[in-house]
């Protein structure tokens, strides 16, 4: 694999296959690919291609494989670990998948849509929502974020309790290879038991193995009945219990149960105009619970009305609202989906995208707020997430009125604080964003040596030149 600029002849060449509107070269365009959307890394590129066809995708491929010239795919430029992103002092080119934004077919009787691999989520939830079906996976950048780099990073989102994940909601994929050959497994089966499962290599493999050009998407029936309440608990074991409850009571209706602590409505409250706290009293932790029912609106209302009072009763909730209006709801989710970008205004944030078994959590982070106290008086920890399927969005704000970038020269050593806790608890270094450049070292610390073995033997089988994402989660040879 070549890591010098490519020859101005080679250049034009990819510039032929798209058209000179679709290749970007000038510095100023180049930007926007370029940086990741927490500013930890920038990347350098010769060139941008922006292919509006399979077909395109595919002479891309043919071309950089006998050229052994690095490609990396992007979608929406809205992943948090730098795998979408080519690397610093390198000739990597960008293949963006933006132009690539068909919707194929939708089929509300089998609940499938086939859409290409750039199209934006948010335009997949409408197309669905226009045939009378959901697409349940949802995020903070589901507005931009395009289905193909979901799939890369088998994202997970605010639904995962009750949906799954992206390779939950994935029947079929349509690949090309570094090689150029296109791969057409846009089954549509939910039973398919002929060999190896091919379609569960690509998804969450960051790109690495191949691009993602078009999938077959799972759809569902809408509820009828939809519920939303925010309650304030007094601990984090509280809000353990309280999920019990709600699973027993609710079973498959419990679509969500995310776990928020005080801080992080603070920060909301101040920073994300529109959001305001929802309660008139302060509470440690809160818990926001997603209650969808297949029946009527009527049993939604009752089961959260009576997971509520058993709460109360049982001395785990201290207050609650539920949300009487769909904009409430709306508000809601909001809030939550918020408390990320709004720490940013307070500065350095260290981020942590962990799980652990969900019974585990209050004592993993009891124990991982008592170390990281220790190695930084003063830091603010945030921490919130899906607390359902024991997902933790560890997050730490840097201490009031320090440095930004001393606080930010010290993200591998809470990293290390925060993982050994995890490990301690049989979890992982990553729940639902990937490893990309930012957690690619780490990995081959966490995982044995057989998996870091196994998973490069199925990287040199279909990229054995190398070209593929180069040093995205694994460090290229």
């Amino acid at each position: 694999m070549t890591t010098t600029l490519p020859s101005p002849e080679l250049i034009a060449s990819f510039i032929d296959i798209v058209g000179s509107a679709n290749a970007l070269t000038n510095p100023a365009d180049l930007v926007p690919y370029l940086v990741e959307s927490r500013g930890l890394y920038k990347g350098t590129t010769p060139m941008v291609l922006r292919p509006g066809s399979v077909e395109e995708v595919s002479r891309i491929m043919k071309l950089a494989s006998a050229t052994r010239t690095a490609i990396v795919p992007q979608g929406g430029n809205t992943g948090h670990v730098a795998g979408q992103i080519p690397r610093e002092g390198k000739a990597d080119i960008v293949l963006s998948l933006q132009r690539l934004n068909r919707i194929r077919d939708i089929d509300p009787v089998g609940n499938v849509i086939v859409a290409d691999a750039g199209c934006i989520l948010a335009d997949i939830q409408k197309a669905a929502d226009d045939n009378d079906r959901l697409f349940p996976l949802s995020l903070g950048s589901e507005g931009s974020a395009r289905i193909g780099g979901n799939l890369s990073t088998n994202a997970g989102g605010t639904a995962v309790l009750a949906y799954g994940n992206m390779r939950q909601l994935c029947l079929g994929l349509e690949v090309v290879l570094p090689t150029g050959e296109i791969w057409d497994g846009l089954r549509r089966l939910k039973k398919d038991n002929t060999g190896y499962d091919l379609r569960d290599l690509f998804i969450g493999a960051e790109g690495t193995l191949g691009v993602i050009t078009g999938a077959v998407l799972r759809m569902f029936p809408k509820p009828l009945g939809h519920q939303v309440a925010f309650a304030g608990v007094g601990s984090v074991e509280h809000a353990l219990a309280l999920f019990d409850r709600a699973s027993s009571l609710c079973g498959s209706a419990l679509t969500g149960f995310e776990l928020m602590p005080r801080l992080g409505v603070e920060f909301t409250a101040k920073h994300i105009p529109g959001v305001r706290d929802p309660m008139d009293t302060v509470h440690p932790w809160y818990a926001l619970i997603d209650i969808s029912t297949s029946d009527s609106a009527e049993s939604a209302e009752r089961m959260v009305h009576e997971l509520l009072e058993q709460g109360i009763v049982a001395g785990l909730v201290e207050n609650a609202v539920i949300a009487t209006s769909e904009e409430q709801r709306k508000a809601l989710w909001h809030m939550r989906e918020s408390m990320s970008p709004a720490q940013k205004p307070e500065g350095g944030s260290i981020k942590h995208d962990v799980s652990v078994p969900v019974s585990s959590i209050p004592a993993f982070m009891k124990e991982a707020d008592a170390a990281v106290m220790r190695a930084m008086p003063g830091a603010r920890i945030c921490s919130f997430g899906h607390m359902g399927d024991g997902n933790i969005h560890y997050n730490i704000s840097q201490p009031i009125g320090a440095d930004k970038q001393v606080f930010l020269d010290r993200w591998r050593e809470m990293n290390a604080i925060v993982h050994g806790i995890v490990a301690k608890y049989n979890g992982s270094i990553s729940a639902e964003h990937g490893i990309g450049q930012l957690k690619r070292d780490e990995l081959a610390e966490v995982r044995t040596p057989i998996e870091i073995e196994l998973m490069r033997r199925i990287k040199h089988a279909f990229d054995p030149a190398g070209i593929m994402n180069p040093d995205k989660v694994l460090r290229a040879d």
